[in-house]
């Protein structure tokens, strides 16, 4: 068997300021899950290693980058999975910068898939994970919710944020993730995801990342895949069992992604998610309907691995 690894940084608008370093810690997480697989290591493992170099990077929409509540706290979700039978996931949890990590404990330590709020917070609690919660909710990133703030008010941003407005004037009061999908020596495939959801979320709102089949999914002897973006749409679509499932009938992981990537699109519009996926023949692909996404992977016959960040219009073949 090949061993592969495919990582993403988010789909939607990407900054030009940080393309370039997001492209480059990109490529160094891939490296990091390529290079312990070719210790041995397995493709869980490299997933969630690769996963927490981003959550760790501050750079994207996960872990010490996580975007805010509309109400400024910090709450991530995450979800790991392997062909093997191995699931868990973490929703809602505050004051973990690595909840991929938790997430994986879930499912090694408890009978559980999924653990939320409190809860999830607790076992992190107990298994020393847990980090204060200025570090996550910085100076800096309180200024960026104010500044989103006005900018949704105005109209200039985050429009179909609609409902949320309606609810926010009547009761004044109240993109970027992650992910990695991997092969390795042995033919085992897994895939990890982890995210702050989005900027002026509510609090208590879950996405797709945390759920099997919408944000992750494996599938012993067929693939795996990681998605991001608009997880309400991913949801509804289950994004990532629909790419190994198109997997599972003989299609490579390319041509499974932009096949899935051109179903949801005409079942529920443009602008709305990427995802990876790595085959279990060693072929990686990406495929998205955003206006851009940030990938880096590397497979056999690679020295490093290669990152990129494509643009809606000239999408193309990663392997």
């Amino acid at each position: 068997m090949r061993p592969a690894i495919i990582v993403h940084g988010g789909a939607g608008r990407l900054r030009g300021e940080d393309v370039g370093r997001r492209l480059e810690v990109l490529r160094g997480a891939a490296d990091k899950g390529y290079e312990i697989m070719a210790r041995g290591g397995s493709a869980l493992d490299a997933v969630v290693e690769a996963v927490v170099v981003l959550e760790d990077s501050g750079l994207f929409n996960a872990g010490l980058g996580s975007a805010l509540t509309f109400d400024g706290v910090a709450e991530l979700d995450a979800g790991v999975m392997d062909g093997e039978g191995l699931i868990g996931a973490v929703a809602a949890v505050r004051g973990v910068k690595n909840p991929v990590v938790l997430a994986r404990r879930v499912a090694e330590l408890t009978d559980h898939v999924l653990l939320v709020g409190e809860g999830a917070e607790r076992l992190a609690r107990i298994l020393g994970l847990e980090v204060p919660e200025e570090v996550l909710v910085t100076r800096e990133k309180l200024e960026r919710l104010r500044e989103l703030k006005a900018r949704w008010r105005r109209g200039e941003d985050y429009a179909w944020l609609a409902k949320l407005r309606k609810l926010v004037e009547e009761h004044p009061g109240y993109f970027g993730t992650v992910g990695a999908a991997a092969v390795d020596g042995e033919g085992r495939v897994a895939a990890a995801t982890s995210t702050g959801g989005y900027w002026l979320k509510l609090r208590g709102r879950v996405g797709d990342t945390p759920i099997p089949g919408a944000g992750f999914y494996a599938l012993k002897g067929v693939g795996a895949c990681s998605a991001t973006g608009i997880g309400e749409y991913i949801i509804r679509f289950s994004l990532c069992r629909a790419v190994c499932e198109l997997m599972a009938k003989g299609l490579p992981a390319e041509q499974a992604a932009r096949e899935a990537i051109s179903r949801m699109s005409a079942e529920l519009g443009e602008g709305l998610a990427g995802v990876v996926a790595v085959d279990a023949n060693g072929g990686v692909g990406y495929a998205f309907n955003t206006e851009a996404m940030t990938v880096a992977y590397r497979a056999a016959g690679m020295e490093r691995a290669a990152a990129l960040a494509p643009r809606k219009a000239d999408q193309r073949a990663t392997a």
